[in-house]
């Protein structure tokens, strides 16, 4: 019989996974002024750096950047395939680390190790954990994150492996944060973003509720999803996602990331890059025609090793379907006796952005 775990595009079941397995993921990938355009025109992203050459060369970049949220998700599409082709759901992100600048003409290649396995008690599906790296043509790492991803089993009769759930930081901590040692604060105007509220201004506590809404339709997202050569099928495959409880096609969460990333720019304009990702939770489902909003807590601000010009905040981004974020209060309600995530919530991201200080 044909072994059919080389049968083209069927990529790995949960039982295929192993502790310790080593991917190395095909296709890398060069990034273009094209692509940066097309997020652009998908997401209305606003950020100075990824936008204005300029800009980024009078701070020192060498040219301008890619956007950090397109390079992760490119790097993060090279690994659908061999991790979450099958995947019921993507759940969570921890220690997301942007290490290095991207700039368009680099070329990522990511790899992923799996870190952790569990299977759930239906014996349907069990939970991967992998830590993936992204590098760029220069063998330079340049992003890695840990995330986890419920996978389906095909034999449902073969053996659990052994339960081993990593240890993951609940934030990246200053100390590991990358500052670019050449950025030069001292040539950054704040006319050119449109606000003059720097790092000094925010107070951990507070809340902004972004007035922006973006609805996404599925040309959009679909779309959006190729751009980032994810292929998982549950993304693309309406036939096959009319036999789920969902009855269609999900968006995908990174997308939905970007997307209320790039609304939270009325507000937090001189967020210059991210610098962590801390924690994520796709807390509901997303489908073409919702519209997003959303709102930030400020949850600290940190000053950062031998540096006056530029410090860090720690912020959670909450995204909304169909609810604007001042028409919310709390992220979570009461059902059955326990707290979950609203329905109308779709993502709760825990993350850390540089900022200019006065």
């Amino acid at each position: 019989m044909p072994n059919t775990k080389h049968t083209p595009g069927r990529g790995n079941y949960f039982e295929d996974f192993q502790f310790g397995q080593v991917f190395h993921h095909a296709t890398p990938r060069t990034l273009s002024d094209g692509d940066c355009a097309l997020y652009i025109g998908l997401t209305g992203s606003r950020h100075i750096l990824h936008s204005a050459r300029p800009v980024a060369h009078a701070l020192g970049y060498q040219d301008r950047t890619v956007d950090d949220l397109l390079a992760f998700h490119i790097a993060f599409g090279k690994t659908v395939p061999d991790i979450s082709v099958n995947a019921v759901a993507n759940l969570g992100y921890a220690d997301v680390r942007f290490i290095q600048p991207v700039y368009p003409g680099d070329t990522l290649s990511t790899t992923s190790t799996v870190i952790g396995l569990k299977q759930n008690s239906s014996g349907t599906n069990g939970v991967v954990y992998v830590h993936s790296v992204a590098r760029n043509q220069d063998r330079i790492a340049v992003l890695e994150w840990k995330r986890w991803v419920m996978v389906h089993k095909q034999d449902h009769a073969h053996r659990a492996p052994n339960t081993v759930i990593p240890e993951l930081p609940a934030v990246v901590p200053v100390g590991m944060l990358s500052v670019p040692k050449f950025l030069d604060i001292g040539k950054f105007e704040t006319a050119l973003t449109g606000s003059d509220r720097l790092w000094d201004d925010y107070t951990p506590g507070e809340r902004i509720n972004h007035p922006a809404g973006m609805t996404v339709d599925d040309s959009d997202h679909t779309l959006a999803t190729k751009l980032y050569q994810n292929n998982a099928r549950l993304h693309f495959d309406a036939q096959m996602m009319q036999s789920t409880p969902f009855g269609r096609r999900l968006m995908y969460g990174g997308h939905v990331i970007s997307v209320c990333r790039a609304l939270s720019y009325d507000g937090l304009e001189n967020a210059l890059s991210i610098a962590a990702i801390n924690a994520g939770t796709h807390s509901n489902p997303s489908f073409g025609g919702d519209t997003f909003y959303t709102w930030t807590e400020v949850l600290e601000r940190w000053e950062l090793p031998d540096r006056s010009d530029l410090g860090a905040l720690r912020l959670r981004m909450v995204g909304l379907k169909n609810m604007s974020a001042d028409s919310l209060q709390h992220t979570h309600i009461e059902k059955d006796g326990k707290q979950v995530y609203h329905p109308n919530v779709v993502l709760d991201l825990d993350y850390t952005v540089f900022m200019p200080r006065r």
